[in-house]
């Protein structure tokens, strides 16, 4: 059995420009008010260094494991829709809105439809529904279907990262415990999202939303290496 100190000893250190990356853009905090391929550069940044992460474990790590390929594409989406989001002011709100669809879709694939976990899904199905019915009275045109799928969409994901939590003391425990705490985490994000551009503006908006899903994606790529560190351990052992 391999211990979280251990995983955390182990993966750590590739983290670091990802930990860096993201102190890079609290501290320059670019206005966006006034979008720029450097301040889409800056926002990406640590969504770019989980790909690194990812891709140190190898090739061959990526090509055995399916779901942690699912999520390497799951990060280069969300990459996407964080450069449309830097321009959401000039239209390009619906092209993020896609990106982080597609994202969802992948992780839920990665995260796999076993255990089913009914319990977890009705709960997740729940607080969507609350969200959505939150949300509704504020919505207009196109956005009152587009969201609806978008909460679907991530509430799914959600169900599916709760759902493979298992109460047993081991790696795979700690490592889909990530997995659910960072969906849970991105429902955050997104939902401040949601909030903030259709109902109200909620204060410290942006560092919520941005601190939020920064965890939220550190969290489900370390999800990832579940199956590398397991074959590790067994080799050891």
């Amino acid at each position: 059995m391999v211990s979280p100190v251990t995983v955390v000893k182990s993966e750590g250190p590739k983290l670091v420009p990802f930990f860096k990356a993201t102190c890079v853009y609290f501290v320059l905090w670019l206005p966006t008010s006034s979008p720029s391929w450097f301040s889409a550069l800056i926002k990406c940044l640590p969504i770019f260094c989980l790909w690194v992460f990812l891709l140190a474990h190898g090739f061959s790590f990526l090509g055995a494991h399916s779901s942690a390929r699912r999520i390497l594409a799951g990060l280069i989406f969300s990459s996407l829709g964080d450069a449309f989001l830097i321009w959401q002011e000039q239209g390009y709100f619906v092209h993020g809105l896609l990106m982080f669809a597609i994202t969802h879709i992948l992780y839920s694939s990665a995260f796999g439809m076993k255990p089913v976990n009914v319990s977890a899904g009705l709960a997740i199905a729940a607080v969507s529904s609350v969200s959505y019915m939150l949300l509704y009275p504020y919505l207009s045109g196109p956005f009152t279907y587009l969201v609806a799928v978008y909460v679907a969409l991530i509430g799914f994901m959600g169900w599916r990262a709760v759902a493979g939590v298992q109460l047993a003391n081991d790696l795979w425990t700690w490592t889909k415990l990530c997995a659910c705490l960072g969906s849970m985490l991105f429902m955050v994000s997104d939902l401040t999202i949601a909030v903030n551009k259709f109902c109200f503006p909620v204060p410290y908006s942006r560092a919520i939303i941005m601190a939020t899903y920064y965890a939220a994606q550190m969290l489900i790529a370390l999800s990832a290496v579940e199956c590398q560190e397991a074959e590790v351990a067994r080799k050891r052992t």
